[in-house]
């Protein structure tokens, strides 16, 4: 063998080697799959990406998140349900659809629940917020943190000063028994629609209006239609991060720690982004001529407090009710 055939054949010996190594290696890597319903520009997408970069760090490269936004896996009833059978590892969802799933997730859909975003947080990172996160386990999906979703408001495409106004009004609500009782109590008329069909159906005069919060309603464009967006802030729906406990048991300890601490570092930095982005929707809307109203909010509280009265007909629904009151 000559010096020139020996060299060539140690340097595919060597490639062989390396991409087998390689191979091995990539192996041993643990990709999570992530599908959400948002926009890639939302915070709350932002968050999870900055999620998905830490979790890299932390270990070392041998666990990964690989993220699917805007409904590419499913709406977010999907994607839940992908998840309890294992076939996705973790989604985002407002706990808005999630109490299809977790009834005691219903009390978040309560209008006025909470007295501001301080006590909302508050309630959130405390011992009744991590009671909630685990409240979902029972149905195979392990809560794992709050994102801030701001307040949610109403937005139409005529001007909404009292709770009069809204009468008539065919309103978009998420799947969520809790917010079609709310907009019923209101004088609206309730009609669910899944988020990416919901400029469509405005549009197209299925709706007169919808609600949520305001990065949601300029991300999705829907100032482009409904030019009033009415302050009422009658719900704090945060949104939460799930994975599949399928997924969790397959992690050993150390993988588990390093995916709550990512998640952890995630949320302080998504309420930071957040209240810029609220700021900046908030400016923008109103350059593109939206018309913001700040109502008095009590005439729509007082419609809807015989809501209370329901919820508290169930004894673990009264007692985390006023639990969070009194935080």
């Amino acid at each position: 063998m000559t010096q020139k055939t020996k060299f060539f054949t140690y340097t595919v010996l060597l490639l062989v080697f390396t991409v087998f190594v390689s191979c091995r290696e990539a192996s041993k890597v643990k990709v999570i799959k992530l599908g959400h319903g948002l926009d890639a520009s939302h915070p709350v997408h932002e968050a999870m990406t900055f999620m998905a970069e830490r979790l890299a760090e932390k270990s070392g490269g041998s666990m990964q998140i690989k993220i699917y936004p805007s409904q590419q896996l499913g709406t977010e009833r999907e994607c839940l349900e992908l998840l309890q059978i294992g076939s996705l590892g973790m989604t985002k969802v407002s706990v808005g659809v999630l109490e299809n799933f977790v009834p005691d997730l219903r009390l978040f859909g309560l209008p006025f629940l909470f007295r501001d975003k301080a006590h909302a947080n508050k309630v959130l990172d405390g011992e009744i917020g991590q009671e909630l996160l685990d409240a979902s386990l029972g149905v195979r999906l392990k809560g794992m943190a709050f994102y801030d979703a701001g307040s949610r408001s109403f937005y139409t495409k005529k001007p909404v000063r009292e709770p009069e106004d809204l009468e008539g009004l065919k309103l978009r609500v998420m799947e969520s028994q809790t917010a079609i009782d709310m907009v019923r109590e209101l004088g609206g008329s309730p009609t669910p629609i899944s988020w990416g069909e919901l400029y469509t159906a405005l549009q197209q005069g299925i709706v007169d209006g919808a609600e949520n919060n305001l990065p949601s309603f300029y991300l999705s464009h829907h100032y482009e239609v409904c030019k009033f967006y009415i302050v009422d802030e009658h719900t704090n729906l945060p949104d939460m991060l799930l994975i599949s406990t399928t997924i969790w048991d397959g992690l050993n300890d150390q993988e588990k720690t390093w995916l709550e601490e990512a998640a952890r570092e995630s949320v302080v930095y998504e309420r930071k982004i957040w209240e810029e982005a609220e700021n900046h929707a908030l400016e923008e809307i109103k350059k593109a001529g939206v018309e913001v109203i700040y109502p008095d909010k009590e005439p729509f509280r007082e419609k809807v407090s015989g809501m209370y009265e329901d919820f508290k007909k169930d004894k673990h629904l009264k007692e985390l009710i006023e639990a969070i009151q009194a935080e």
